[in-house]
Order: C-alpha cells, then structure tokens, then sequence
C-alpha cells in the first residue's frame, strides 16, 4: 500500500506513533498555551471590570461592551489572514508575531486616556491575539495527528479551563486593590515568557513560499461584512430596537458583503480568504453552525454574570470574579475526560449530554431574584462549566477529523473565527437585551436609552430600592441566553458517533474537489 502524504510529513512523536501523546508533543502543547493563554485571560479579565470602566469613563453599557466587542471582532478579522501567513511564512513566525502585537496592544490599552483610545487599543491586542489561537491549533495539529485530535484539542483548550477560573479572579484583585489598567500591564511579563518559550521550543518552519497571494478583496469585504452585522446590533439598544431603519441598514449591509464574500470565495476557491468548500463537508458544517452557538453561551454568559453580582447584588470586582470561578472549575472538571470520549465514541455522544447540563446550569440564572442563594448559583455555575467543557473541544475536534491535513490549518482558522463571531453576536446582543430591560424598569437610571451609564453610578441606597427590578431585568436576559443555548442541540445531534480511529483512512487531499 502506498504510503500517504500524511505519514511522510508527520513529525516525531507524531501520528505514526500510536495514540498516546509523546513528550515532545506534550512539551510543544504547553508552550502554545502559555501564548493562548494571555488571550483567553485577557477575555475573562475585562469582564469582571466593566462596572469600573463604564463609572470611570461615564458611559454606558451600549457603548462600554464595545471595550469586549471590539476585542472580538478584531480576533475575528485577523483571523482568515492566519492561514494564509501560516502557509507563506510558518507557523513560529506567525506565532512570535502575535505575541509581540498581542503586548503591545495591553501595552496601549493600559495607558488609554478616554473610552475611545481604549477600545481603538482593544482592537490593536485583538489582532495580536485573532493570531494565537488559530496558529497555535495549526501547529500542535500538524504535530499530533487525526488518531490523538481529542486529546490535542484539550491541551489547546487549558486556556479556556484555566481563563475562565483565573480571569476574573485576577482581574478582580486588580480592579479592585490595584488599578484597572493592571488589568493589560499584566500581558507584558506573561508575553515575555510566551515569546521565550516560543523561542527555544516552536519547530522551525519556512512555510510554502509558493502560497498564493493573500485574497485583498476578501479582505475588503468579510471582516468589514462582519463589523457591520456586530455593529448593527449594538444599535438596537436605542428607542427603535430592532425595527430601527438605521439599524436595519446597519444589518443589511453586514449580510450583503458576507453574502458577496461567498459568492467570491466559490469562484477563488482555495486561494480565498476563507474556502466556503469546507461547508460540503457536513461533519464540519453542522460543527461550526454548534461552534458559533458555543461561542454565544460562553461569551455572553461571561458578559452577564458579573454584570449581574456587581449590579444586582452591589458586589466589588473582586468577588464577582470569585462567584464566577465555579464556571472555570466545572469546565476543568469535564474537559479531559470529555477529549478522551470523543476519540473513543466520537463528539455526537458527549456534546448533546453537555448542551442538555449546560442549558440545566442556566435556569437558575433565568429564574434569578434580588436575594438568590449565592450556593445555589454558584452550583449552577459548575454545572454550565461541565456543560462548555463537554462541548467546546469535542465539537471543534470533530470538525476537523474528516478533513485533509492539506486543510486543517485553513479549517481550524474558519472555525475560530465563527467562535469570534458567536461571541461578538453574543456579547453585543445580551448588552442590547440587558441594557433595554433595564431601561424600561428603571427610566431614570444613568445613561437613558442606552442603560445604564456604567451602572455603578447607580447609589447604593437606590440601588437596594430597584434591586428586584434590576434583577427582573437580568433574569429576563438570561432567557434570551438560554434559549440560544438550547438551539445548540439541532447540531449536537448531527454530530458523527463514531471515534477518531475510525478516521484513519481520511484522504489527505481536501474532500471539495
């Protein structure tokens, strides 16, 4: 039997060498996560000090998500570039690049004088950072091979176990007994260890120089398709909600550049910013249409949650970050052993029980009152975090062990940027709901239509006078929340049922033709 491109290409310690991960494959994993994880941190950071920004810039929730959202999208538009750069360039140029953008953006973002020099900061960290996960996937893939794609893809999602549970407790101590803006200088000794690890142990690679050349109009028309959509949606927090014509435009315009890419992308085939073709494979249509709803529950809900201890409750940064680290801890809990089911039975057995614990971990967010059991929602906290760490990995691993290896970098730097996008949507969409709820409660709160300025602002004294309002308010967003969450299922249950050895016969080359 002739030998496949596969096996010529696979490194030592590779996919040739069983299942089991090797030391070296091992060692690479954890130099990956200390760059991935100064991104997803940085995420979960920020959350717990929105209250703080918004009362210290004077502005409102409309506009302050804009900090997280501006984030995102800059991951989100950076990302399609990184498949193109990992092939020309490789994968350890690529990787030291982000690293050093990623610091100089917490660098600024640190130093911000206003909102705006803030979230135009936000959005330098977040191309460095658009960069670092999808190489960082690209390179421990190629490594470990489609045999050990489960147990790969939960070494890469240590920082989403660890973000989760250090994040906010982290950047609550900052907020709160230091100063916000400790909040990016933290990047820069984190970013310096990253970028001497990825020195000393990231393989060499020259890339294809032979790499055609990078799509410019689908540059011009996927991530400015993407801004309009998410900023459409931030619009909607105004008088005319949804139905407003601005918005509307807003919205429309969003869909007419993405629908445009597409039809760009299928004529530009594999030299386009983002290869519609990956779509006909359905294993990895149904998981990134599962990816994007992922992405809504686990931004949104870190969007929410502290929102809620801080401004409901009249928490301090500090403690909302420790009410939230039973979500991080739920997570730890269930991925690893979630990476070894789905290698053995495969993602469409464990990604439906996690929807069903996660959407179970929710309803007491969407029940919640003005004197909720701390107990009870932090319970419900580790169960949401079984739930995503059930889910998250297994779906994205099953992307992508249909595919060719030709592909994977391209595929896995698609699916991150639809988990950008979900977030972004996510983020954004739960600050209109939350900001408009409250706003129909509480007319007289700071910053009119738009919420609450900050909410902060907001006096203690009245503060415990609107409590339950205030709490009807969060309690009717985490509905929203939830049923979003629940429409996670249709996918789920279209996911493959088989393990990950019984896709070693997958041919190399991409399956689009």
């Amino acid at each position: 039997m002739t030998e496949s491109p596969a096996a010529k290409v696979a490194p030592p310690g590779g996919a040739g060498n069983g299942e089991r991960l090797d030391r070296q494959t091992i060692v690479l994993g954890l130099v990956i996560v200390s760059g991935t994880l100064m991104a997803i941190l940085d995420t979960t950071i920020v959350n717990v000090a929105l209250e703080t920004l918004g009362r210290d810039f004077d502005t409102g929730l409309s506009t302050i998500q804009w900090v997280i959202t501006g984030y995102m999208l800059a991951m989100g538009t950076v990302i399609p570039v990184t498949g193109w750069a990992v092939d020309r360039f490789g994968g350890r140029r690529v990787w030291m690049t982000s690293i050093v953008l990623f610091v100089l953006g917490s660098l600024l973002s640190g130093a911000a004088w206003n909102i705006e020099s803030l979230i135009v900061f936000r959005v330098v960290q977040g191309l460095g950072g658009g960069m670092l996960m999808p190489t960082g996937m690209a390179i421990l893939t190629l490594a470990a091979g489609p045999r050990r794609m489960g147990r790969i893809m939960s070494i890469v999602g240590v920082p989403m176990l660890l973000g989760p549970v250090l994040g906010p407790v982290i950047g609550g101590w900052l907020v709160q007994d230091v100063d916000w803006r400790w909040i990016f200088f933290v990047n820069l000794p984190v970013g310096a260890l990253a970028f001497t690890l990825a020195w000393w142990k990231v393989p060499h690679g020259r890339g294809e120089h032979a790499t055609p050349g990078i799509d410019l109009r689908g540059l011009l028309l996927l991530p400015p398709g993407f801004v309009l959509l998410i900023y459409g949606l931030s619009t909607a927090s105004g008088n005319g909600g949804f139905g407003s014509p601005a918005t509307i435009a807003w919205l429309a315009g969003g869909v007419v550049l993405v629908a445009l890419f597409a039809l760009h992308s299928l004529r530009r085939r594999a030299r386009a910013l983002i290869d519609v073709r990956l779509f006909a494979d359905r294993t990895f249509a149904t998981a990134a249409v599962a990816v994007f709803f992922v992405g809504i529950a686990l931004m949104g809900s870190m969007l929410l949650i502290p929102l809620y201890y801080q401004i409901a409750r009249g928490e301090g940064a500090l403690a909302a970050g420790l009410l939230l680290a039973p979500q991080g801890l739920g997570a730890a809990t269930a991925m690893p052993l979630a990476g070894v089911v789905t290698d053995k039975l495969g993602a469409g057995r464990i990604v439906p029980v996690g929807i069903v614990v996660l959407v179970l971990g929710t309803i007491p967010f969407a029940m919640v009152g003005s004197d909720t059991s701390y107990w009870l929602l932090g319970g419900a906290l580790y169960v949401r975090g079984l739930g995503l760490g059930c889910t998250m990995m297994p779906t994205m691993s099953a992307a992508l062990t249909t595919l060719g290896r030709a592909v994977v970098p391209r595929a896995s730097s698609t699916l991150n940027i639809i988990v950008q996008l979900g977030g972004s949507v996510g983020t954004a969409l739960l600050a209109v709901v939350l900001s408009r709820q409250i706003s129909e409660r509480i007319p007289q709160a700071p910053g009119g239509g738009g919420g609450p300025a900050g909410t902060g602002q907001i006096p203690e004294r009245a503060r415990e006078q609107v409590a339950p309002q205030l709490a009807d308010a969060f309690g009717h967003t985490f509905w929203v929340a939830l049923v979003l969450t629940a429409v996670l299922i249709v996918p789920a249950l279209l996911l493959p049922r088989r393990g990950a050895h019984e896709h070693d016969s997958v041919p190399d080359a991409p399956p689009m033709g």
